[in-house]
């Protein structure tokens, strides 16, 4: 056998075995993501849905729809294929509230087991502690509670201190919403009320955030950041004022449809599930006296994922993990991010521990915009702060990390999206950072021993830059140009000092 030969098989092992993919048979839709990268917060390298609508009508007949089940096997029919063709080693098939509610679901299973799928077929509060996990996954600190909301049902989940808590499962899809609706005017807010208290829910979670899991939540949250303008078009980590639900209920009763398709990012196939899905929330939010509401694109896919994660992948800092692999797969040289972190941060030693967390994911990014056009680089930096696929980080991060990249590739001005999300003040501070950033990599060309031989420290004499004798030829005049920049944001004078 060649080597070659040899090469390609083993190249397609560490494929396989790297490779996750997830087919989530919903009451609504049908989906599969295939996951690859790092265990704690992988990349997504294929998403795909069809809206099949397995649980509409599942309220009036109590069985899944026989068009549904057909336009639902095609669509798992090209799934499996294209899994097999990405080289995907683990595919994970399950099965949410429909299924699991619906008279004719067992024979949709089984029909599913002759087709070679291996489906799980989830409980209730197996969807609402993966719902959980997931919003832990990408949003770690999360304390509140997360609400999924599918076609078939919504569930609840206590989350604080990284763990889940209280959880409980209700059958209250967007798709059953109609039909108890038409009991009343007050029906949906006395069944809900009910179920709450029967649960144990009501009163928990008091003043706390609110976590929106699931496509037509998310479909909500694109109208809200349409109508307030909101300047970053990532969904993910979207914070709303907790009368906003109830704001929306009032719009949805006199907007038209046309006017609703025009909002960017608004998926056409959620717009008759809105309204019904933002009285609810509105509804919820209500019960709880939430703080506020903030959305969560991760849930229980990624879920499934981080639940089955050692406890020491589990608690590493996804936004960390990722700025690092994008660094590891942008950037000239490995490990350096963490380098350039640790030989800035004497100058900020006063920072808080989240502002502290965001230079560190920045200094991971510091090499990105390399591969750029030499005039194109600070925007390739501000690109990637602001709209890389990260987690663990709101918009407000975003901007500073954004801001710091920008400056760290030489640019200047005022950026309208970035004064939009941060105080003057965290500007300034991300600017900071960038100039910081833009003199080490100056001078040490991106490799480490520079910066293993010199250090930054603050002064009320100047802000000094210590370096070896031996590292003296270094400090030539683009160094020192940005050596006074980086003093000139701190109100002092640049010294250099060798050791």
């Amino acid at each position: 056998m060649s080597t070659v030969t040899l090469l390609r098989r083993r190249d397609e092992a560490e494929l396989r075995a790297s490779r996750l993919g997830i087919i989530d048979i919903g009451s609504n839709s049908i989906r599969l993501v295939v996951y690859d990268g790092p265990a704690r917060i992988p990349s997504i390298l294929f998403n795909e849905k069809v809206l099949a609508g397995l649980g509409r009508g599942l309220a009036q007949t109590g069985a899944l729809d026989p068009q549904a089940v057909e336009r639902a096997l095609s669509a798992l029919s090209r799934y499996r294929c294209l899994a097999d063709q990405m080289r995907v080693g683990r595919l994970r098939t399950v099965a949410t509230a429909a299924v699991r509610d619906a008279s004719n679901g067992p024979q949709f299973l089984d029909r599913l087991r002759d087709e070679g799928f291996e489906v799980e077929l989830l409980s209730g509060g197996d969807e609402a502690r993966m719902a959980g996990h997931g919003v832990l996954s990408a949003i770690p600190d999360a304390n509140g509670i997360v609400g999924d909301l599918g076609g078939g049902s919504l569930e609840l989940v206590r989350v604080a201190g990284g763990k889940i808590h209280e959880r409980a499962s209700f059958p209250l899809g967007v798709l059953r919403i109609d039909s108890i609706r038409r009991k009343g005017q007050r029906a949906l807010e006395r069944t809900l009320a009910k179920a709450l208290d029967q649960a144990g829910f009501k009163g928990m979670g008091k003043g706390l955030p609110f976590y929106m899991v699931g496509g037509s939540w998310r479909a909500v949250a694109r109208l809200d950041m349409h109508l307030t303008d909101y300047p970053l078009p990532i969904v993910h980590h979207y914070r709303m004022a907790p009368d906003s639900a109830r704001r929306l209920v009032r719009v949805l009763a006199h907007i038209d449809r046309k006017r609703l398709r025009e909002v960017p990012g608004l998926s056409v196939p959620r717009i008759p599930d809105l309204a019904n899905a933002s009285l609810l929330l509105a509804l919820l939010t209500k019960q709880f006296q939430s703080s506020e509401m903030v959305v969560s694109a991760y849930g229980l896919r990624e879920g499934l994922i981080h639940s089955d994660l050692a406890d020491h992948i589990r608690d590493q800092d996804p936004l960390i993990v990722a700025t690092r692999e994008e660094g590891r797969m942008m950037g000239r040289f490995p490990e350096h991010g963490d380098l350039l972190d640790r030989w800035i941060a004497p100058l900020f030693a006063g920072e808080s521990v989240q502002d502290a967390r965001l230079r560190h994911a920045t200094c991971q990014l510091a090499d990105v915009g390399w591969h750029a056009h030499p005039e194109f680089r600070a925007e390739r930096g501000l690109d990637v702060g602001l709209h890389g696929n990260w987690v663990g980080v709101d918009a407000r991060g975003r901007a500073m990390i954004g801001q710091a990249l920008y400056v760290s590739f030489g640019g200047s001005g005022m950026i309208p999206v970035i004064a939009q999300l941060c105080t003057p003040d965290e500007i300034a501070r991300a600017e900071r950072w960038g100039l910081a950033m833009r003199l080490g990599q100056r001078l040490s060309g991106g490799v480490a021993e520079p910066l293993q031989g010199s250090r930054l420290v603050l002064r009320e004499s100047g802000l000094v830059l210590h370096l070896d004798r031996g590292d003296l030829p270094l400090y030539g005049e683009a160094v020192e140009r940005r050596h006074k920049a980086l003093a000139t944001a701190f109100g002092l004078r640049a010294v250099m000092m060798t050791d």
